[in-house]
């Protein structure tokens, strides 16, 4: 998993971390830790400006993987914890699994409500992906009412399991790096109840 040569750094990287936990995940094809490839990286902004909110697309070489991490300067007790790790500039972060974290909630249901769209990365390796928001419906539903349906592994295109959803979020990844042309598909759906 390559990453910008100057800037704030993460120690343990994500490279050292991120295979061994995704091997553990049930959403995970594969029977042992993968070598990891980046072919996008979001960010979402979180409006209180105190949490930390990446997703990550990575490839083992046959599937693409979606996961969005947050990071904290204090533990979270609702959400399931990825690594600990120190950067470089921030100190000591408890790195967790976003689809757990109530702020990375929150954040893509209110995108989705807005039908707003992710933070521009120019400059993130290995390409600028993005993320959009879009409402299904006509009316605006409760946020209290709402819950966020992750997709972990990757496809181009609409998926066959998105029936009720009042919302969705598209993206783009690089599977063929970043002088071919991106792929776009659905991140997640968003579901009354």
């Amino acid at each position: 998993m390559s990453s910008p040569s100057s800037g704030p750094t993460l120690t343990p990287h994500f490279r050292d971390f991120l295979p061994t936990w995704v091997a553990r995940q049930p959403w995970y094809a594969g029977s042992e830790a993968p070598s990891l490839r980046a072919v996008g990286f979001i960010r979402l902004r979180d409006p209180a400006g105190e949490v930390g909110l990446e997703t990550h697309l990575v490839t083992d070489g046959t599937d693409v993987y979606q996961v969005p991490m947050t990071y904290r300067g204090a533990p979270e007790p609702q959400a399931d914890l990825i690594a600990e790790a120190e950067h470089s500039e921030l100190g000591h972060r408890w790195i967790y699994d976003a689809a757990t974290d109530p702020v990375w909630i929150d954040t893509v249901l209110r995108m989705v409500l807005a039908n707003g769209a992710s933070e521009p990365e120019p400059d993130r390796l290995p390409a600028p992906a993005d993320a959009r928001g879009r409402l299904l419906t006509p009316d605006r539903p409760d946020i209290t009412t709402l819950t966020v349906r992750v997709r972990r592994k990757l496809a181009a295109g609409r998926p066959t399991d998105a029936a009720g959803a009042v919302g969705i979020v598209t993206g783009t990844w690089y599977p063929d790096g970043p002088e071919a042309p991106p792929v776009r598909g659905w991140l997640a759906t968003v579901h009354r109840g």
